[in-house]
């Protein structure tokens, strides 16, 4: 879920232990699994890796990206002892594409609602790069905390239809869903909204 140029803490709070590391990848995101195309696909702020190793499970060539060294050495470790066959790189999405491109589907669990709320023009710089990391007819997901709830911040719907809209992006769908976190563990149900979209043809 760590994202930018520099890890703006994200190793410390790995460290400490994340409150969107749930043990698995987030319940929104398995539910439409099937709907990730492949074979390429990049899980775009990986932290450590359990989406990713989900998506290797069905057979993908995932590669995995986060800003935080910790959260890549602990993905590295999982897909190691799973037997599994994972790219994991340390890498700002917000500054240059990925290796590995261009992708048939990319996969964000939380990563955009990060970058926003961090603030400054890191989500314009990640949403602009996207379109490069995708071939046409790929499939985009994301997962991002609504601003509706105690936490005050995240990205809105309109916000997701305009950074996801015609002609780069095609059958663009946003529904809202629950984002599971954890304090001190207590399991916590945030409000979110699940994006799914085509890259267009262009």
């Amino acid at each position: 879920m760590a994202s930018s140029s520099s890890d703006h803490g994200y190793d410390d709070v790995y460290r400490s232990g994340a409150p969107w590391e749930i043990g698995g990848p987030q319940p929104a995101l398995a539910a439409v699994l099937d709907e990730v195309r492949g074979p390429a696909v990049l899980d775009a702020g990986c932290g450590t890796g359990e989406l990713a190793l989900a998506l290797a499970r069905r057979g993908h060539h995932v590669t995995g990206v986060d800003v935080s060294a910790v959260a890549i050495a602990a993905a590295r470790a999982k897909a190691a002892a799973a037997g599994l066959d994972v790219r994991f790189a340390v890498h700002d999405v917000t500054a240059a594409p990925p290796p590995g491109g261009p992708f048939d589907a990319v996969v964000d669990s939380g990563l955009l609602h990060s970058l926003h709320r961090l603030g400054g023009d890191a989500a314009a710089r990640y949403l602009a790069l996207l379109p490069g990391l995708t071939a046409p007819g790929a499939t985009v997901v994301v997962l991002a905390i609504s601003p509706h709830g105690e936490h005050g911040w995240g990205v809105t719907e309109p916000e997701l239809r305009a950074a996801f809209a015609p002609p780069a992006w095609e059958h663009t769908r946003v529904e809202p869903v629950a984002v599971a976190a954890q304090d001190g563990g207590r399991p916590l149900r945030l409000p979110g909204h699940l994006l799914r979209t085509v890259r267009g043809p262009g």
